[in-house]
């Protein structure tokens, strides 16, 4: 099934610019830019929104706990199917810089996803993680909050970098193709 829509999940606001909780926002801009397209604020859906030739873009302005809210209005108002969403958002359980195409499950523990699968009535839309590396106990809101440390700058621009050519490719020739080039181990 052909992509549709792409959500970028973030926290809007300059106070989470280039944080790790904000990767799925950056791949968004880094898409844009490539095409050319601009995100304008859409407040019926309360996200900014920037349209491909093949594709929306969105990046809900709900902060990440609520991002389903955003996202769950922009599917019932175009009658797109989960399936047609392709998500992309941080993992905490990937090493820094690590991409992995999924095309369904559970939340795992992070509360976008948590909102986006209750608004949506389904676990079932692709999605595409990027690492940010796992917090030591007990600091988890402060390091999916923080930036990333100097040392793992270059990593992460090459891998948001990646992650801008494995989502144009999800768009030109599905995820299942996408996941087969982009889900190698390092």
């Amino acid at each position: 099934m052909a992509i549709k829509l792409v959500i970028g999940l973030g926290n809007p606001g300059r106070k989470y610019d280039q944080t790790r909780h904000n990767v799925g926002f950056d791949v968004l801009d880094r898409l844009a830019d490539q095409a050319g397209a601009e995100f304008v604020k859409h407040l019926k859906w309360n996200a900014q929104i920037a349209k491909l030739p093949t594709a929306m873009l969105m990046k809900p302005l709900t902060f990440m706990n609520e991002s389903g809210r955003a996202a769950g209005s922009a599917l019932r108002f175009y009658k797109w199917n989960p399936e047609e969403v392709l998500v992309i958002y941080d993992d905490v359980d990937l090493p820094v810089a690590s991409l992995r195409f999924r095309m369904g499950g559970s939340a795992g523990g992070h509360n976008g996803l948590k909102s986006l699968i209750q608004h949506f009535g389904s676990d079932r839309f692709p999605r595409l993680k990027i690492g940010i590396g796992s917090p030591k106990p007990g600091e988890m809101v402060g390091h999916v909050l923080g930036k990333f440390k100097p040392t793992e700058k270059p990593e992460i621009e090459n891998a948001l970098d990646t992650a801008t050519e494995a989502v144009q490719r999800a768009l030109s020739d599905g995820v299942e193709a996408a996941a087969n080039l982009y889900n190698v181990k390092k």
